[in-house]
Parts: structure tokens; sequence; C-alpha cells
């Protein structure tokens, strides 16, 4: 074949036999982030929840996440999400703490000393544990007629193998 033809044009765009190729950045993380409201504030209320759950779900579409499960109590949140490729998990969650905050302030004169405590958690859910973390997420009120959201977030801390200092994790 003689170089230029339309056979050999087609074949030059094709990797060859040891060239490493890597198009575009594929990622899929799927990160529970859940996150507490400061304690010198105020919860949200029950009637406000869906109304949060769904600004949240906003946020993360504005950020190029996908929320899967957004659920939580008056006193926290837990979000099943993707993280978006671009952004680390600080500035995922900083991110969505601080538009929902200043949202909240918006809804009415209650809230406004409105915030969420300055931590977080975030864990890796793999495809294995979607199902599994989307209930749990869903069945928010009734894990919490048996266990305090602290009881809970230990639970997490101590499954992913977290070490903490209770003095530090549990202060605003």
């Amino acid at each position: 074949m003689v170089h230029g033809t339309p056979a050999n044009d087609e074949k030059q765009n094709e990797p060859r036999r040891g060239d490493r190729v890597m198009a575009s950045t594929l990622v899929k993380i799927n990160v529970h982030l859940v996150f507490h409201v400061k304690s010198t504030g105020i919860n949200m209320r029950e009637e406000d929840l869906d109304r949060v759950f769904s600004y949240l779900g906003g946020i993360i579409r504005n950020m190029g996440g996908a929320p899967i499960q957004i659920g939580g109590m008056p006193d926290h949140i837990h979000i099943l999400s993707s993280l978006p490729k671009r952004l680390s998990i600080a500035e995922f969650a900083r991110t969505i703490k601080a538009d929902s905050s200043k949202w909240m302030k918006t809804l009415d004169d209650s809230y406004h000393s409105f915030a969420w405590q300055e931590g977080y958690g975030a864990f890796s859910v793999s495809p294995s544990q979607m199902k599994n973390t989307i209930n749990y997420i869903v069945r928010q009120p009734e894990h919490h007629k048996k266990r305090t959201f602290i009881e809970e977030y230990k639970l997490f801390l101590e499954a992913y193998g977290i070490e903490y200092d209770e003095l530090f994790a549990f202060k605003d």
C-alpha cells in the first residue's frame, strides 16, 4: 500500500500495538456524605425536609454530580451521589453545605441562624452496596428510633476503620 491512501489514513488514527491511549477522563466514584446541623444552630423542620433534599439534589446536579438518594433527619443529612470528576470530596462537601446553608436562611425568619457543622463524613460505596446504602438512607426515621446520630456516625467510622478522637469528632 502507498502512504496517503484512504486505507493508510484510517490506520494512522488507530492505536498501534504498544501505544497507550487515554482519550478522556472517566470516573465513577459513589460517595455517601453525612453532615450535621451546627449544635448552636437550629434543626430543620420535618415539613421542610423534602424541599431541603430536593434543593441538595439541585446543587449536586449543578456541580456535575448525580444525586442517587438524599435523606436524613431534622438534625443531619445523608447524601448518596456520584462525585463530580473535577471536584475533590472537600470541595464537593463545602459547596453543598455552603449553598444549602445560604438557601435555608431564605426559607423564613426561623432559619436566620441555620448552619451546618464544619466537618462531614464521606464514605466510598461500591456498586455492590448501592442498594443497601439507598435503603439505609430511606429508612433514616426507623434507624433513629433505635440510635442517636452520634451512635450511627461512630458505627460508620468503625466500619470504615477511621480513627477519630471523640473530643474533636463531634464538636462544631
